[in-house]
C-alpha cells in the first residue's frame, strides 16, 4: 500500500510539472514531440534523417541512461541539442525536461523532439508537457510489439515502424503488424519508414509540419 502512495504522489508531481512545461510551450507556440522506442528502434537515426529536411526546423532534448553519443550524433546533424543523463532511470520525467529547457536555445524552432530513454514501460506513464506522443518500433523487433506493449501505444498520435528495408531478410509481415496496431490504436497514422534508404519519410515529416503549423496557428 505505502508503495501504491509513493508511485501516486510522484505521479501527480510529475503532473503538476508537465503543466506548466505545456504552458510555456503553449506560450512559445511550440509543438513538442515525444519520441519513444525501445533501444535500437532507431530514435536517434530518425532525427538524424529529419535533420536533412529543411522545411523543418528542430531541436532535440536527448534522454539515456548514460554518456552523451546520441547527443553527439544529433549535434553532427546540425541540430541544437541538450543531452538529459538520467544515471540509470528508465524513463525521463517533467522536472527533467524543465531544468534542461533553461540549457537550449529555442528561437525559431517552432518544433522541439524530447527523445526518451529506450524503454516501452516506463515512459508511457510519465506526462512530460507534450503535444503529441509518437511511438517508434521496428521491424527486427517483432510485428507482435503493440500487442505486447498495448499501454505505451494506445497513447500514440502517431506510430512510425522503422527499417522497412529489412524486410526481405525478416520473419516480418509489414501487413500483420499494421493489422496489430490497429487493433490497438485502429485510427492512428502509422508511417513505415527506412533510416537506412529514407522510404517513406515524405509522408512523417507532412505530419510534423501539419502538427507544428496547428500549435503555431493557435
Amino acid at each position: 500500500m505505502k508503495t501504491i502512495k509513493v508511485r501516486e504522489q510522484i505521479l501527480k508531481a510529475n503532473d503538476r510539472a508537465a503543466a506548466e512545461n505545456r504552458a510555456a510551450f503553449a506560450r512559445e507556440r511550440i509543438a513538442v514531440v515525444n519520441l519513444i522506442g525501445s533501444p535500437g528502434s532507431g530514435k536517434t537515426a530518425i532525427l538524424e534523417r529529419l535533420a536533412a529536411h529543411r522545411e523543418l526546423a528542430f531541436a532535440v532534448l536527448e534522454g539515456d541512461p548514460e554518456t552523451s553519443l546520441d547527443a553527439q550524433r544529433i549535434e553532427r546533424a546540425g541540430v541544437p541539442v541538450v543531452q538529459i543523463v538520467t544515471q540509470g532511470t528508465c524513463h525521463l520525467d517533467a522536472a527533467m525536461v524543465h531544468r534542461a529547457l533553461q540549457e537550449l536555445p529555442l528561437e525559431g524552432k517552432p518544433l522541439l523532439f524530447i527523445e526518451n530513454v529506450g524503454n516501452l514501460v516506463c515512459p508511457g506513464s510519465f506526462d512530460l508537457g507534450e503535444t503529441a506522443r509518437v511511438v517508434v518500433f521496428s521491424a527486427p523487433e517483432g510485428e507482435d510489439k503493440p500487442l505486447k506493449y498495448p499501454g505505451v501505444f494506445t497513447t500514440a498520435r502517431a506510430v512510425v515502424l522503422n527499417k522497412i528495408d529489412l524486410l526481405p531478410h525478416l520473419p516480418f509481415s509489414l501487413d500483420r503488424a499494421v493489422e496489430n496496431l490497429a487493433q490497438i490504436v485502429p485510427r492512428t497514422p502509422v508511417f513505415p519508414l527506412s533510416c537506412a534508404t529514407g522510404a517513406g519519410f515524405d509522408g512523417f515529416v507532412e505530419w510534423l509540419l501539419e502538427l507544428s503549423a496547428r500549435v503555431v496557428s493557435i
